[in-house]
């Protein structure tokens, strides 16, 4: 028999789920097996709340929160760009030993 949750609960965890989101970023699935734990809801049900009740993708958010993003992202192209430099110099250590001769 399925347990019924009330909707004080449903509304509090997912927002929970959504705040947890918010402030740490990664993917919402990650939030979700965090705060499930906490408040006794199967991953499952909660992932199914969240997707049902939670806001909507396209809502507009706050400016904190864009500033948050673009900083984030910042720092992702940054650490993007410094391994790209690592790949290309690790190809042309690489293609410089395939055109060398070998000696047997």
């Amino acid at each position: 028999m399925p347990k019924k949750f009330s909707p004080e609960l449903r509304d509090r965890a997912v927002r929970m789920v959504y705040d947890r989101h918010a402030l740490e970023g990664g993917p919402r699935a990650q939030s979700i097996r965090a705060v499930a734990p906490q408040l006794g809801v199967g991953e499952e049900t909660l992932r199914i709340w969240c997707n049902r009740y939670g806001p909507a993708e396209g809502t507009s958010r706050p400016q904190d929160s864009l500033e948050e993003e673009n900083l984030r992202l910042r720092h992702e192209l940054a650490e993007a760009r410094r391994a790209n430099e690592i790949l290309k110099k690790a190809s042309a250590f690489f293609a410089a030993e395939l055109d060398r001769p070998t000696t047997k």
